[in-house]
């Protein structure tokens, strides 16, 4: 450890971390390429082999040409996932967190014992307990 000077140590976690943050970069705008759906397929293909081919100058022009749309398309997905949940959310406490109107009830233990799968007492029974 004394042959390797502090200020050395620096710079080596210093390109390692700017060597991680490009490679965060990289994946980033490799998958904006895949998910936009503004680009075709010979786009797409153009794009990536730019990235691949010459990456740290891929990058560049790929955030210089369509950097605004990558924020645009991240924060439509992100808008898109939100109101999907919030559907999920209000169909499933729609479904179970409220019980079914009284007529609804009714119905379905009057086909149930129509069906015979409840009896008439039963009926009565789930009946008065539905009615009070």
């Amino acid at each position: 450890m004394d042959d390797y000077p502090l200020l050395n140590l620096f710079w080596t976690m210093l390109w390692f971390f700017l060597w991680v943050m490009w490679l965060f970069l990289l994946f980033r705008v490799i998958m904006d390429i895949f998910s936009s759906d503004d680009l075709s397929g010979w786009g797409k293909a153009g794009w990536t082999v730019l990235v691949l081919v010459l990456p740290y100058l891929g990058v560049l022009i790929y955030l210089i040409a369509r950097g605004a749309s990558m924020t645009r398309r991240q924060a439509e997905q992100a808008a898109k996932q939100e109101q999907t949940f919030q559907n999920y959310i209000r169909e499933t406490a729609g479904t179970a967190g409220s019980a079914p109107n009284t007529a609804e009830q009714l119905e379905k233990f009057a086909d149930l014992k129509a069906r015979g799968e409840i009896t008439d007492e039963e009926y009565q029974q789930a009946k008065t307990k539905i009615l009070t």
